[in-house]
């Protein structure tokens, strides 16, 4: 864990020795490390079970989730239930869910590269504490910014695609397609539904399926 000898509110937050404990310091942190905190109205740490093996992670909170203070409880968000549902994953118990950045951007536009720095060593921390077997990236702003080599590439061509990083021993990757994009464009549907199909099968493979999950569809 690196600490920021300028920030000692930051430093404060990292440095807690437990998730919940983290949770609560950096929900009432008041952070005003980028500019995003202006507009929010609240800082979304997650939602789900720390405990799960499961961690996914977003692009940022969106109206609801400012409003709410919790992760992925929009449209995409229900949508992304439904999902994790048609091969037996409950989100809140099965996994927990995040984003790069834990204020919501303005219009919802993809938070620029200075507000991703500010926020990515709360995220690192979350992986650290929460300690994943594997981590889900929905969509091209989560995957560029965990994998900086990704600069010029197609989700085409990524999603579905497991893998790994060497900043994050131990820890399986996997790019699924951000729900969101399914919403505009229900020609993605066949490909996820594939992609969770694989999903499933490795976390049956990997034995990291949940014992309290529903049977896994075929």
């Amino acid at each position: 864990m690196q600490l920021d000898l300028f920030d000692a509110k930051r430093n404060e937050i990292v440095s807690a020795p437990d998730y919940t404990e983290f949770r609560r310091r950096l929900s009432e942190s008041g952070c005003r490390r980028c500019p995003l905190a202006a507009g929010r109205t609240n800082i979304v740490v997650d939602r789900g079970n720390p405990a799960a093996p499961i961690l996914v992670i977003g692009e940022g909170p969106g109206e609801q989730e400012d409003l709410k203070g919790q992760a992925f409880v929009g449209k995409a968000g229900q949508l992304l239930d439904k999902i994790m549902a048609s091969i037996g994953l409950d989100t809140d118990r099965h996994m927990l869910i995040a984003n790069v950045v834990k204020c919501r951007p303005p219009e919802n536009r993809a938070p620029r590269q200075d507000e991703v720095d500010a926020c990515l060593p709360y995220l690192q921390r979350q992986i650290a504490l929460i300690k994943p077997r594997i981590v889900i990236l929905l969509g091209a702003t989560s995957l560029k910014h965990l994998d900086p080599t990704k600069r010029d590439f197609s989700m085409a061509n990524e999603a579905g695609r497991f893998f790994v990083l060497g900043d994050y021993p131990g820890v399986q990757f996997m790019v699924l397609y951000h729900p969101a994009a399914l919403l505009y464009n229900a020609r993605l549907k066949p490909d996820m539904w594939s992609h969770v199909q694989a999903l499933r099968d490795f976390l049956k493979e990997k034995n990291c399926w949940p014992k309290d999950a529903k049977a896994a569809k075929a």
